[in-house]
């Protein structure tokens, strides 16, 4: 079939075969279709949808499009990543990823940039003087074998497709589209050769998906399609209301991570980080049961082996020795090295009360226009812009405590933002009954 009878087949809501759709996936990366039918293509997928084998489909040949890395023998079994839909202040990669080293898996950890108002992995690490995203395949291979993980962006020749229409689907208003993402997605991670897979699809007022009943629809996807290229694939639903940890911000982000490496991490990064990592070592068979692996992976981020190997990771990296040892140092004076913005504001609570949290997204937002974030594909970031909470769930608070430092540069904090903050604060009275802390882990869903 020609591309515009495949474009009119996908518009009448009929099924592609997998001829036609590795046909279309083939002229995306040849370049022998045009443009605006890849667009249409698009449209005609984010209106009519895909059954589940079309989106197998379209996910193996996004990952066969490109190559595909391959690993040593004795790595058999030990080759684990995890993505997140995005969250504030989700900076658990940081640590998961050193932590797994530890626990003796290898992490080809693949990650993206950030975009509206969440943060990127490669964002934080790049405010880190000397880190280098950029690794070729036996770069990656020699640091795996070195240390056990690495943090990289995607090679000119892994996924092409993907480049292709990533950037279509932003331009053509497809980007929330259950099969597009999940074909995005799984195909980058499919093109790693993983034993295992773990997701953390969030939900909640600062996530992609408002309700769990959504996220798990996206969590359900994902998981068929990881399935289906061999890769077990695990999804943890958790919430994403407020942010995780007390730290949003490139630097201030790696700060509180090598803050975690250190033991001195938050509960909420840490049930994160405990609960991936034990649902990977679960699924390569390294432990016997969930608890376990929690306890193993907890282990290893607070006896210290996992900083050791995010130390190592970042000399592998392009790091200078002694940046590497200065940050892991226990008493390490972080701005030494890293950049600190050149204004900091603190935000006073309104009245008495319980600090229950802030709106995640609203901080995101600000934090956004100060130039923490990105609005377009390639636009450059101010490393130093973030906040850091200095309260803590279920702590009271006097009227006039400060309860935030918002970290900026150009442009300035105005008036208008530090009212849209102090709405997002949730102060509960104190003669009010506390509600109970709930987990951010709401539910598991494993492979069959």
């Amino acid at each position: 079939m020609s591309i515009p009878d495949l474009i009119k087949k996908k518009r009448d809501g009929r099924t592609l075969s997998d001829d036609e759709i590795k046909t279309f996936i083939q002229s995306v990366v040849n370049e022998t279709i045009q443009e605006c039918q890849t667009g249409a293509m698009l449209m005609a997928i984010w209106q009519k949808g895909m059954v589940d084998q079309e989106t197998k489909t379209l996910t193996r040949e996004m990952m066969s499009s490109g190559e595909v890395m391959s690993w040593p023998e004795e790595w058999a079994g030990l080759v684990v990543d995890k993505h997140s839909t995005g969250g504030v202040g989700d900076k658990v990669s940081l640590v998961l990823a050193p932590a797994l080293a530890a626990c003796g898996c290898k992490v080809p950890m693949i990650s993206g940039r950030g975009l509206a108002h969440t943060g990127g992995t490669l964002d934080k690490l790049e405010s880190i003087p000397g880190f280098s995203i950029h690794r070729s395949a036996a770069q990656i291979l020699e640091i795996l074998g070195s240390v056990g993980c690495c943090i990289v962006g995607q090679t000119e020749k892994l996924v092409p497709a993907d480049r292709v229409l990533y950037a279509l689907r932003d331009a053509t208003s497809t980007v929330d589209s259950l099969p597009l993402i999940t074909g995005s997605i799984i195909s980058k991670k499919g093109a790693e050769s993983l034993t295992a897979l773990v997701l953390d699809v969030k939900f909640g007022g600062a996530a992609l998906y408002k309700d769990l009943e959504s996220a798990k629809e996206l969590a359900q996807s994902l998981m068929n399609a990881g399935n289906s290229l061999g890769m077990r694939t695990a999804a943890v639903l958790s919430r994403m209301d407020a942010t995780i940890g007390r730290c949003v911000g490139n630097s201030l982000e790696v700060i509180e991570s090598l803050e975690t490496l250190k033991g001195n991490g938050p509960a909420d990064l840490m049930e994160l980080v405990t609960t991936l990592g034990g649902v990977l070592l679960l699924m390569t068979g390294s432990v016997s049961d969930l608890s376990e692996g929690s306890r193993r992976i907890s282990e290893a981020v607070i006896g210290g082996a996992a900083l050791s190997r995010f130390q190592a990771m970042m000399e592998a990296q392009g790091v200078a020795n002694e940046t590497a040892r200065s940050l892991c140092s226990a008493h390490s004076d972080y701005y030494s090295v890293l950049r600190k913005s050149q204004h900091q504001r603190e935000l006073e609570t309104p009245a008495d009360g319980v600090f229950e949290g802030v709106d995640g997204l609203v901080l995101a937002e600000v934090l956004h226009k100060l130039g923490a974030g990105r609005s377009k594909a390639g636009e450059p970031v101010n490393h130093s812009v973030g906040a850091e909470l200095l309260v803590s769930p279920g702590q009271r608070v006097g009227k006039g405590d400060s309860w935030l430092r918002i970290h900026y540069e150009d442009p300035v904090l105005t008036a208008d933002q530090i009212h849209q903050l102090q709405t997002a604060l949730r102060l509960r009275p104190c003669d009010r009954p506390q509600t109970p802390q709930t987990r951010l882990v709401q539910e598991l869903l494993l492979p069959p």
